[in-house]
């Protein structure tokens, strides 16, 4: 995702609640990774389960850290990339996806030794990816306002989305995407097979970036960032359910459904955790982390929160592992 917004932004929601500090967050740091020679933004992250391997995407540092999970070692470093922003794992074809905003790439690369496999110049500010989990296809959000569909097998543009401004969270619901417009506050629903929008919401609140949906209730979470709020809504009719203050600069946001809660993981420094009870979400607590450290990656096969952690104040980059406890 992009870079922060001005700090006066941010101070509209540095904590959870107004008054009293919130209590921790039911989650337990099991182990810290250092990334070495990381400096600057990190952004997206992407998980090999098979192979155990965690793919860190540095946009300041133009690299992308493969690191072994076993081990805690970054095991490979694709250097010279050009704003690394999204990555994706193509699990059924063992390749590694790499889109990067400063030349509008998305780049491939195969195997443990990530050779190149390769390169499709899309559009400017190529960023989020994700795979579709119904045909392997590659989903990517670029330019002034489009989603691309890849075919992994050529490399190639199947279909596009046309959106009216540049796409930030998106989440794939069968055919159907929904999709975070915050330079126009929107959100837009769509159909990947025909490219047409189906539906063109207007957001709650200002700076709607992070989305997770859970497909069982047809609910998506949408966090925005002034004011700092996380919203549920749902994805058929846009109603709005839950309404909540939330941590600052939020940059990705997941559904933990065995234990119904939603994660929130914010460049205030914290992780907030919200619970579902019968009156809505409530806040559970908030763990502190580093101030902006954003992007992380909820891996429910791990059941496992990986936190990326920029180089600041003498410290260097590293990944955080929280454990969620019961």
């Amino acid at each position: 995702m992009r870079a922060a917004w001005p700090i006066l932004l941010l101070l509209a929601g540095t904590a959870s609640c107004g008054g009293a500090p919130a209590p921790a967050a039911p989650l337990v740091l099991e182990r810290t990774i250092p990334l070495p020679e990381v400096s600057g933004r990190i952004d997206h992250l992407a998980i090999d389960l098979a192979g155990n391997r965690l793919f860190v995407a540095e946009v300041g540092n133009g690299s992308v850290d493969a690191v072994d999970l076993k081990t805690g070692a970054v095991v490979r470093r694709i250097s010279g990339l050009k704003e690394p922003q999204g990555v994706a794992w193509l699990a059924d074809r063992g390749e590694l996806a790499v889109a990067s905003g400063g030349d509008g790439t998305v780049r491939f690369y195969r195997g443990a030794d990530l050779a190149p496999a390769g390169v499709l110049a899309l559009g400017d500010d190529a960023d989020n990816l994700r795979v579709d989990p119904r045909n392997g296809r590659l989903v990517v959000g670029y330019g002034s306002g489009a989603l691309a569909v890849i075919d992994p097998a050529t490399h190639a543009v199947v279909s596009r989305l046309m959106l009216p401004g540049h796409p930030e969270g998106f989440r794939l619901i069968g055919d159907r995407v929904l999709v975070n417009v915050p330079d126009k506050r929107r959100i837009i629903a769509g159909t990947l097979a025909t490219g047409a929008v189906t539906a063109d919401w207007r957001a709650t609140h200002r700076l709607n970036f992070p989305m997770a949906i859970d497909p069982a209730t047809k609910t998506a979470a949408i966090a925005y960032r002034w004011p700092a709020r996380l919203v549920t809504l749902n994805v058929e009719s846009g109603a709005i359910g839950t309404d909540l203050p939330a941590c600052g600069d939020a940059d990705d946001v997941f559904f933990d459904l065995p234990r119904h809660r939603i994660m929130l993981s914010c460049g205030s420094g914290a992780i907030e955790v919200f619970g579902a009870g019968a009156g809505g979400y409530r806040s559970l607590g908030v763990t502190g982390t580093r101030p902006g450290a954003r992007t992380a990656l909820f891996v429910p096969e791990r059941d496992r929160l990986y936190l990326a952690v920029r180089a600041a104040g003498g410290s260097g980059a590293e990944i955080r592992v929280y454990r969620p406890l019961p």
